[in-house]
Formats: C-alpha cells, structure tokens, sequence
C-alpha cells in the first residue's frame, strides 16, 4: 500500500480474475469507489501471468474460471510460480458455497473464502483487510 500526504494508508492494487463481466464490472466498481486501482483477468488459463504482470496487492478470485479453475490457479500463487510470491493474500469467490469447495480451497491455502452473493461493505472490508495483513 501506498501512503497518502495525510499519512493514510492508501489503497493498492488489487487484480480480479472473474469471467463473468457483470460481476467483474460490479466488483471493480466497488474496489474503484473504495480508492483502489483495479485490474480485471478473466481466463484461468493465463490467469498466473496476470498475477505476475500486475503484482497486485490482493487477488481476489473466482472459482470457475474459462481454461483453469481457481483452485488450479490458487495452488500455482501458493507454490510461488514465476515471479508471483507465495504469500499473496487471495480472496477467493464462489457461487456454490459448498463445504466441500471451502475445504479444498482451505487445503490450498486461500486466505479468505467469500460465497456469492456477497454484501458490498463485506467484499471492500475483506480485500482491505487482505491487504493489512488481517486474515
């Protein structure tokens, strides 16, 4: 994060890899509204790249992607590919909700699980919380 003249911390980057654009335009929307800078990715298959040419702050992260699923991509930022740290936090979205998608998700080292639909202040909260470090 960068830090503004006031001594804020300001929002950063954050990197969305959703493939379904209304959700990617509403969610961009919100994190924009919030003061931060947002890229959108929507395909799995080029999705780690994507991590690595933006280095966001905060990725937040669908399940079912085009080419990859999340959960691949998520084990690819965790086992560090390429330039992508290891530790970056990423929120990860799902519309099922299903036990078992939070387990596996766990098992791969999500740093927060979100089910769809989600309330606006709670997906702002959760990155800004990301990106504090808060888990």
């Amino acid at each position: 994060m960068t830090e503004m003249p006031d001594g804020a911390a300001a929002p950063g980057r954050v990197l969305l890899i959703e493939d379904e654009p209304n959700i990617a335009t509403a969610i961009s929307f919100l994190l924009g509204r919030a003061g931060w800078r947002v890229s959108t990715h929507s395909d799995g298959s080029t999705a780690l790249e994507a991590v690595a040419r933006h280095t966001p702050d905060v990725v937040v992260l669908d399940v079912m992607l085009p080419g990859r699923s999340g959960f691949d991509v998520l084990g690819g930022i965790r086992d560090g590919v390429g330039t992508v740290s290891a530790d970056l936090p990423v929120l990860m979205l799902t519309a099922k909700g299903q036990t078992k998608d939070r387990e596996r998700a766990a098992a791969l080292g999500v740093t927060r699980f979100m089910t769809k639909p989600f309330s606006n202040q709670e997906l702002v909260a959760a990155v800004a919380d990301l990106a504090r470090g808060v888990r």
